[in-house]
């Protein structure tokens, strides 16, 4: 106990980030407290039934989600993240000058040469492509081939 008394902080700065802790430390308490006491108890066969939002569920949980969703969201992310740097380059604008103009500009070369290396390789199409038909000669088209 004198250890702790003796390295008591000194500057208000310290006393601040100590009353800080322990006030967040004290509405957690509080608030865990307050669910316990509060809380429902009541158990039944519905309550450990799965449920979203209103609609009771049927069958698994574990669908097959295709590929294509996760390279879809991962472009995504991959491309939403550039748009935060570019964010930061205008606001940097002024003081960045024509360098750092030149240095965006290639930034957005290699992005845009990206896009165009994914979206030839597929990554962006949703749907398969389609098969070609075999074709199936009909009535119709003989006798038009042979006028």
């Amino acid at each position: 106990m004198r250890f702790l008394i003796e390295n008591l902080p000194q500057s208000p700065q310290a006393w601040g980030l100590v009353v800080y802790a322990a006030a967040v430390a004290g509405i957690v308490a509080l608030m865990l407290l307050l669910a316990w006491v509060l809380g429902g108890r009541n158990t039944g066969r519905a309550k450990y039934e799965p449920f979203e939002s209103g609609v009771v569920s049927v069958g698994s949980g574990r669908l097959r989600i295709s590929a294509k969703f996760y390279l879809v969201a991962m472009f995504f992310v991959i491309f939403d993240l550039e748009s935060v740097f570019l964010y930061a380059w205008a606001v940097a604008l002024r003081d960045s000058g024509w360098a750092g103009f030149v240095e965006a500009a290639i930034f957005i070369v290699v992005l845009l040469v990206g896009l165009v290396y994914v979206w030839r390789l597929g990554g962006l199409d949703w749907a398969p492509r389609p098969r070609p038909r075999p074709h199936v000669r009909t009535a119709v088209s003989a006798a038009a081939a042979k006028h």
